[in-house]
């Protein structure tokens, strides 16, 4: 018989929780938390973020990317 599975119930939003309104790019241990094992920018399905601070996330963590704080790729 196959199994379906049950909808999970929906994660609540880190930095709504913590009231963190601005996502700093140097805190690299907070970003690293937000990426896959292959430093790919989780989804919000997996991370649980709201929207609004889903695109300030991934804003901080294309910007750390670009000051070589965070790597774009692990090998």
């Amino acid at each position: 018989m196959i199994q379906r599975n049950q909808p999970q119930e929906p994660k609540s939003c880190y930095f709504c929780k913590q009231n963190i309104n601005y996502i700093d790019y140097k805190d690299v241990d907070l970003l690293r938390q937000f990426t896959t094992g292959q430093a790919k920018i989780a989804a919000t399905k997996r991370t649980g973020t709201c929207k609004k601070h889903q695109r300030r996330l991934s804003r901080a963590i294309k910007r750390a990317r670009f000051l070589a704080l965070l790597p774009f790729i692990l090998r």
